[in-house]
């Protein structure tokens, strides 16, 4: 039997648990990118120097290799290059390569949601500042302004009156890949900002992992999730709704098998938003935690459906306990000493401890997921206790800077 061949876009850390799952299977790994230093690259099989947006350049590196699939998991640039090469190759991928540029174009996704009945907010996209503070009165203010295709709330200000505009603008096209921007009305929140891994399987889906979402409000970027934690509370009568829209939009952009990083809300005006849908892994680590917090492991079902393999038993999970992601991050600049954790805490709630910055290292303030210099997998009883911890987190887990 040949040995199939798998790429992976990217070579950040968040590809080594799909890595590993894939040489469990016997597949043959190719990590991507134009930084050969990367992590990922000391693990895969073989390295590949191309930049991973250049959709063209990908399909012709692929095309050479002789790839039986191709994953950008949790690595969200190189999504729509994925897609392409996977629709020009007849590879399996989640969706269309049509339905990937809207997934990942924030203008596009909105405009989409609003022409099939989906709640969404007032929105509106823009390749020049002119055109945008033309239109300062077709928005409900506070507004939010962010690039259409960053991750990891890159790129994000809210902003309160129109005078902040331009530099809202000039931070957001800083952090874009294509020039473009979107400005949206403020969405107030109840409870918790909202994610999910979720998995379709041919069409359907299948499982959804709800968290919810923790902000440092005394960070540089407050909008940048500081902590996610398992099962969300979300209220089930709004997950049931996430879920039957989330159906819907599934099917009309025609989806067929794979991962989805989803963010949602429940607005104080009483309706569930979907925010952003993407055609892959979140970042953070969110599909590892799901392996220690619940009973299907969603990253060996992603790399087998990347190379065609069948996928058994996928369902919603029963989780194992109440669990989170820490996101270690510093609220001031410095050269990285280490991190100190509370011996009592450690040994009864983290579960993993990931370091990525060396002693001696720069460190920069968190003004996105990028900035993070780690991060703890934490377990509790109850949720009640999770949440005293999250609470005075700074008590228990100290980044030490010089």
């Amino acid at each position: 039997m040949v040995q199939k061949k798998l790429m992976l876009l990217g070579g950040l850390r968040y590809l080594l648990p799909i890595i590993e799952e894939a040489h469990k299977l016997g597949i043959y790994v190719i990590t991507a990118d134009y930084l050969p230093d990367n992590i990922a690259h000391k693990y895969s099989d073989e390295y590949c120097n191309v930049s991973i947006i250049d959709k063209d350049a990908v399909l012709k590196a692929a095309q050479k290799l002789g790839i039986d699939g191709i994953l950008s998991h949790a690595v969200d640039p190189g999504v729509v290059s994925a897609a392409y090469v996977a629709e020009k190759m007849g590879l399996p991928f989640q969706c269309s390569y049509e339905a990937a540029c809207i997934l990942q174009d924030k203008s596009r996704f909105r405009q989409f949601l609003r022409d099939n009945g989906f709640n969404c907010p007032n929105a509106k996209g823009y390749s020049n500042v002119e055109d945008a503070l033309k239109d300062v009165d077709y928005f409900n203010w506070p507004v939010i302004v962010k690039p259409v295709d960053s991750a990891g709330s890159k790129g994000v200000t809210r902003v309160d009156y129109p005078k902040d505009l331009p530099n809202a603008i000039a931070y957001a096209l800083s952090e874009s890949h294509n020039g473009h921007f979107i400005i949206e009305d403020f969405l107030e929140k109840k409870g918790f900002s909202v994610g999910s891994e979720s998995f379709v399987v041919d069409g359907k889906l299948l499982y959804n992992g709800f968290y919810d979402q923790y902000f440092d409000k005394n960070a540089v970027n407050p909008y940048t999730p500081s902590a996610e934690v398992w099962p969300s509370i979300m209220e089930q009568r709004y997950q049931d709704e996430i879920k039957s829209e989330l159906q819907r939009l599934f099917t009309l952009l025609g989806v067929t098998t794979g991962l989805f990083n989803v963010e949602c809300r429940v607005c104080t005006n009483g309706k569930a938003y979907l925010m952003e849908v993407s055609p892959r892994a979140g970042g953070n680590r969110l599909a590892e935690i799901l392996n220690y917090a619940a009973d299907v492991n969603i990253n060996e079902a992603e790399t087998r459906k990347s190379v065609g393999l069948s996928i058994e038993n996928m369902h919603e999970p029963n989780y194992k306990g109440h669990f989170a992601i820490l996101v270690l991050h510093s609220e001031k600049e410095g050269t990285f000493q280490g991190v100190e954790i509370e011996s009592d805490f450690k040994k009864k709630h983290v579960i993993e401890e990931e370091i990525r910055v060396s002693k001696g290292g720069n460190v920069g303030s968190f003004t996105g997921a990028n900035a993070a210099l780690g991060t703890l997998f934490l377990r509790t009883e109850n949720r009640d206790e999770m949440d005293s911890i999250l609470a005075c987190i700074n008590k228990y887990v100290k980044i030490i800077l010089a």
